[in-house]
Parts: structure tokens; sequence; C-alpha cells
């Protein structure tokens, strides 16, 4: 202890007293947020499951199935037996969508996971209501399919493809397969052809929209849902998993845990 009266100074070099954190690492926080959310749908190329278990499971099995097509496939049925008033077919979707966040709710899953698609439902219907327009009920579908398209060809386009950074963060290659030429390929044609899906979907449906064809909407929206998804959950699964054999993941884990091999 100083006995001047002056502050003790430390001994130790200015930059020790201080280490400033560590930069985040954006590939990697988005990567492992991109690869979190495919693990929870199900999708993990380290699980070894068929390519049939791991759609259906990306699909949500039965329950996901009934969630999605349910509140949909009732406002249709009910607009097109009876158009007026319009509240009725709009409340019974909301209605089944509440079910299904309840029962999730009380299956213990995650808040967001089970009144997200309560609140989609609820904010459709809503502006449907307001406008008075059957064909506005699908208004919020146009501009989630018009973000997700855009953002994933973008991301293709300037060389950091979605997938990619996905796929890469789950078999522990962030950023080396876009060292890997047939790997960036790949993953910039695959996420091209899930934009291309999104923007597909505007490229049908928004003239239904705009012509007030609400039955015609209604069923296309059905039809470009889950039967697409699914074959696109396939194909990503079949080429991710092609170009990470799992004797290749096994030599590269090998040789990381021994550098002087």
């Amino acid at each position: 202890m100083s006995t001047s009266g002056e502050p003790e100074q430390s001994s130790e070099p200015a930059s020790e007293q201080y280490a400033p954190p560590p930069p985040v690492d954006a590939v990697q926080s988005l990567g492992a947020a991109l690869g979190g959310a495919a693990q929870r749908l199900g999708i993990d190329p380290n699980s070894g499951a068929s390519t049939g278990r791991v759609v259906w499971s990306a699909m949500g099995g039965w329950r996901g199935v009934l969630e999605s097509v349910l509140p949909s496939a009732a406002f249709l049925v009910i607009y097109t037996l009876r158009p007026d008033p319009l509240w009725l077919s709009l409340v019974v979707s909301v209605g089944l969508a509440a079910v299904f966040s309840v029962i999730r709710l009380l299956q213990r899953s995650p808040a967001a996971s089970a009144i997200g698609g309560l609140v989609a439902v609820a904010v459709a219907a809503g502006l449907a209501l307001w406008t008075g327009r059957g064909q506005d009920n699908f208004v919020p579908g146009f501009f989630t399919n018009a973000a997700y398209g855009a953002v994933l060809l973008i991301s293709a386009l300037v060389g950091w493809a979605l997938i990619g950074l996905a796929a890469g963060f789950l078999m522990g290659d962030v950023r080396g397969w876009r060292q890997d030429v047939r790997k960036r390929r790949a993953f910039f044609w695959l996420t091209v052809a899930w934009a291309a899906l999104f923007f597909a979907r505007l490229a049908v449906q928004l003239p239904l929209y705009f012509a007030g064809n609400v039955q015609a909407l209604g069923t296309l929206k059905l039809v470009m849902g889950l039967p697409l998804f699914a074959p696109m959950v396939a194909l990503t699964w079949l080429v991710v998993r092609a170009l990470y054999p799992p004797e290749a993941k096994a030599d590269t884990v090998a040789e990381k845990a021994d550098p002087t091999s």
C-alpha cells in the first residue's frame, strides 16, 4: 500500500489491465442461428436419419401438417360455401389456430412456436375483416414469401448462401465450404432454388389476388405449401449428405484431433 497519499500504480502493462472482449464473429453467429433452426426442425446431417424421417420431422409430423393445413382449408371451405358473412370463415380459421396454440402451450412447447402461427393467422384475418375482402386474408403471406425469397437470393449472389452457412455450421465447416468449388456451387444453387420457391408462390398467387379469386388463391396456397416444401427439404438433405459423407466427416474430425498426421 502506498503511504504518500497518491493512488497506487499497477505494475501491469496497460494492455494487460484491460482486455477488450473478442470481436463478435458474425458468420459464426449467423451460422449458429440457421443451424439451430434446422436442428429444431429435425434437419441435422449428423443424425444419420433417413430422408423420409427428416422430411416428416421438418414438416412437424402430423401435428405440423394439421397446423399448416387446417386453418387455411377451413377458411377456404367455409368461404366457398358461405362467402357472406366473411367473419364466419375467418373466425373458424383463427379458432383452429388458437386450439393448436393452446395444445402446444399445454405440452410445454416453446411459447414463440406456440403463439407465432396464431399471431400470423390473426393478423391476416384482422386485415381481411378491416377491408371486407376475403383475398386480403392472404396478404401477410405475400410479404413473408417476398422477404424470404429476397434474403435467400441476395445471400447467394453475395457469396454467402444461407443454406451453406447452416450446413457448414452443422458440419463444423462454417467457412471452409466457400473454399471448395463443388460445395460453394451446390449451396449457391440450393439457396437459389429455395428463393425460387418463394418467388414462384408470388408469381402464381398475386394475379389471383388482384383478380379477387379467393377460391383459387386459397387452393393454390395449400398446393404450393407443404407439397412443395417437402421435396425441397428432401433435395437439400440429399445434397448435404452427398457433400459431407459420414466417412469424410470422420476423417476430418480425426485430422483435427491429431495435428501431427
